[in-house]
């Protein structure tokens, strides 16, 4: 049987004139050893991170391992909810973070020092996290950007983190918000898109392969409450 995952909280790439309403895709990955959350995403979808585990009657305690695809806020600040896990990211994230690029404002403060409340592993190259799940390194939005392959009964599934955050980066096989080097952004991209039969990005629908293109079959939705 292979490797069963489920987006417990769906992203989008929403942004005003001004800053961003863009929340990441958080994805539980079902393995031999237990759930592995991918992400665990920032305050805006904290409540919604709680629910998505209690769907399967999980709590934050029922969580061992965290993957951290990289270290901007969106997607790392909720660690703190995580005290039981062991949190794997990549080394040089871990290293970028002490001296971001000065366009990368998505650092949160005091990352390394919540980090270091875990069992953490820090990442180089690529390796096996179960049965059926490998990472592997895809810089180029920030130096240490890291995805998970699934190898699911349906094909391969690439869990992208924002080396794809959204379908422009597919066609143009550019980053949009490259931090780290073009080129290996790009060499990224198309390492994903040459092995995979779906994609998770990090701020996009699901992304499904139909001969040498990729479509997303399910509309993104945020629902807002004025109140």
């Amino acid at each position: 049987m292979g490797v069963e995952y489920e987006i417990i909280v769906r992203g989008n790439n929403l942004s005003t004139r001004n800053g961003s309403l863009g929340l990441a895709n958080l994805t539980l990955v079902f393995t031999d050893h237990g759930p592995t959350l991918f992400d665990v995403g920032h305050y805006c979808n904290r409540g919604a991170l709680l629910e998505g585990l209690m769907r399967y009657g999980l709590t934050t305690h029922d969580v061992k391992t965290v993957f951290l695809s990289h270290l901007h806020f969106d997607h790392c600040i909720n660690i703190d909810l995580f005290r039981d896990a062991r949190v794997l990211t990549g080394k040089a994230d871990w290293e970028y973070v002490l001296e971001p690029h000065p366009d990368d404002t998505f650092v949160p403060w005091l990352i390394r020092e919540q980090l270091r409340k875990n069992e953490l592993e820090l990442l180089e190259g690529e390796g096996v996290l179960a049965p059926g799940v490998k990472y592997m390194p895809v810089p180029g939005h920030t130096p240490g950007c890291y995805a998970l392959v699934l190898d699911c009964t349906d094909g391969k599934v690439v869990l992208a983190g924002d080396a794809i955050k959204i379908y422009s980066e597919v066609v143009t096989k550019r980053s949009s918000m490259p931090f780290g080097s073009e080129e290996d952004a790009s060499a990224s991209i198309s390492n994903i898109l040459s092995l995979a039969d779906r994609i998770v990005p990090g701020h996009f629908p699901e992304l499904v392969r139909h001969g040498d293109s990729f479509v997303w079959e399910d509309p993104g939705e945020l629902d807002i409450l004025i109140r």
